[in-house]
């Protein structure tokens, strides 16, 4: 699958609004492909989500401190993706 500017489809970015809203499926991929602000959302929850393993192997203090950060960070970015997805019509996020 490409999306309409013709670049190709990140699975792992995709995947994690997949994963937060799988009843939405249809809806998410519609936007992923349509619409590059929901992409550039996408991109940043799977990064979120990446940097949240990644902090696993940090000592204490500092571990608890970025996983609060990063949890936070991907939280905020949900919540916009569910917004869009949320929105009546199928226009794309952008004005």
């Amino acid at each position: 699958m490409k999306t309409r500017a013709g670049g190709i489809i990140d699975q792992a970015d995709l995947t994690a609004a997949l994963r937060r809203y799988p009843a939405s499926s249809l809806r998410i991929q519609h936007l992923y492909v349509s619409d590059e602000i929901f992409r550039e959302l996408c991109s940043d929850l799977a990064a979120a989500e990446r940097a949240i393993k990644t902090v696993e192997d940090l000592p204490d203090p500092i571990r608890t401190e970025r996983s609060a950060e990063f949890t936070e960070m991907a939280n905020y970015l949900a919540d916009e993706i569910e917004k869009a997805i949320s929105q009546r019509t199928a226009a794309p996020l952008r004005n």
